[in-house]
């Protein structure tokens, strides 16, 4: 009996997962999306063009493969469609290979707005929301009011559509939204749903499917599945550095909810990590670089957001996170991408461990975000010099063999693979 393979983020987001699936995609038969919706972008990279895929699965582009977007994943139809008109343009066909689950909620013109009220509302609190609509949505699916993709095809669906509005217009009446200049893509909110109801007929060109049957049967059947995550561990609804979270569930267990299978069909977790740390948006991030370094991090890396555009936060690696990711994934194999960004460092470092109120920890305390938290750093050697040369992981330099191992021994999780550039080609497998 075949189990799900999972492949995730380990940190906050960012750190590779559409390259890293699309290089594993061959040695399955399935690819399914589990959790979050357009607020993520996984960028892949082959023969010189880039590609960013927001709900699509990352398998997308290997036409004999099937892809499926979960029942625990949100849809909005508009950016749905513009996705599947990028991949029309380049030759892709999706409606072929990509299955979509009756049961993922979709998100609503208003759910926008609604995001866009929220964040407004906050202030100087903000969270640093990518305005997708993703929060709003997800509440009216835990308050039990959402539109599910099943329900676009049933006789009262513009009834529900109309009166969700209506509660999410008094919503941001309520937060004195003004929402006569709220813009969409340029467009009010009126303009905006009226391209949104015509990509409604793009979504129905797709297979329709009950995932979690479509899963275990799949599985049943001997077929080899692959859960690709998105966001990061570290921004998981439950366990991440609340409230500057997304809201979903990033990690493991979200495989078992977002596409209806059993913790025991569960089989390695693939956590992918960079060799350095990035953050978009707001909240903790206890090794950031304010200095030359994380700036030239940032710009060798291009560290924008795939989803905003904003610049990434830069800073070194900080152990203690991914301790606690690898920790509540289960995780099985280390995946490091852009160790290239270093190549020209005379140092590079690592947090080790934490030091708060004068006290040492290599936990992640429940005040995370109100606490001062000193990171503790050991400084290794730079490898100063391409990665392009190697071709295989023994051939990588020595001093960047003894970061990657130090990783390895203070985790306790071994590594996999490492990605040296953001060619699909040039992964390193151990």
């Amino acid at each position: 009996m075949s189990k799900v393979d999972v492949l995730l983020g380990l940190q906050w987001g960012d750190e590779g997962k559409g390259k890293v699936v699309d290089v594993l995609t061959p040695q399955y038969d399935v690819i399914a999306r589990f959790q979050g919706g357009p607020n993520a972008g996984h960028t892949l990279e082959f023969e010189g063009i880039k590609h960013v895929l927001h709900i699509i699965p990352s398998g997308i582009f290997h036409k004999q493969k099937i892809n499926v977007i979960g029942n625990g994943v949100l849809i909005e139809p508009r950016i749905f469609m513009q996705e599947v008109d990028a991949l029309k343009e380049k030759g892709i066909e999706p409606t072929h290979n990509l299955y979509i689950s009756k049961k993922a909620h979709l998100i609503l013109p208003s759910h926008r707005m609604l995001d866009a009220a929220n964040e407004q509302a906050k202030g100087n609190a903000k969270i640093g929301s990518t305005l997708k609509g993703i929060g709003p949505a997800y509440t009216d699916k835990i308050a039990r009011t959402g539109i599910r993709v099943g329900d676009i095809t049933q006789f009262d669906f513009r009834e529900h559509y109309e009166l969700l509005k209506v509660q999410h217009l008094q919503m941001a009446h309520t937060l004195n939204f003004d929402i006569t200049s709220f813009r969409i893509d340029g467009m009010s909110l009126d303009e905006y749903e009226a391209l949104w109801m015509q990509s409604l007929e793009t979504l129905k060109q797709f297979k329709f499917i009950n995932s979690e049957y479509f899963i275990n049967r799949c599985l049943d059947e001997g077929k080899k599945v692959l859960a690709e995550g998105a966001q990061g561990s570290m921004l998981d609804i439950d366990f991440g550095s609340y409230p500057f979270v997304t809201s979903s569930s990033t990690i493991t267990a979200g495989v078992c909810s977002g596409l209806g299978v059993a913790p025991s069909r569960i089989g390695r977790v693939m956590g992918i990590t960079k060799a350095y740390c990035t953050r978009v948006g707001a909240g903790p991030f206890p090794t950031e670089l304010f200095d030359e370094t994380g700036a030239k991090l940032c710009q060798i890396g291009h560290e924008y957001g795939a989803t905003t555009g904003r610049s990434r936060r830069c800073g070194w690696i900080d152990i203690p996170a991914l301790r606690y990711a690898c920790m509540l994934n289960g995780v099985t194999d280390l995946f490091v991408t852009k160790p290239d960004v270093m190549n020209d460092f005379e140092e590079v470092k690592m947090c080790t461990h934490y030091m708060i109120d004068g006290q040492p920890t290599d936990e992640i305390p429940f005040e995370f975000n109100s606490v001062e938290i000193t990171p503790v750093l050991e400084s290794f050697p730079g490898w100063k010099q391409e990665l392009s040369k190697a071709t295989k992981y023994d051939e990588l330099p020595a001093q960047l063999l003894h970061y990657l191992y130090t990783i390895e021994k203070i985790t306790g999780v071994n590594i996999m693979a490492v990605s040296i550039s953001p060619d699909r080609k040039d992964v390193l497998f151990k």
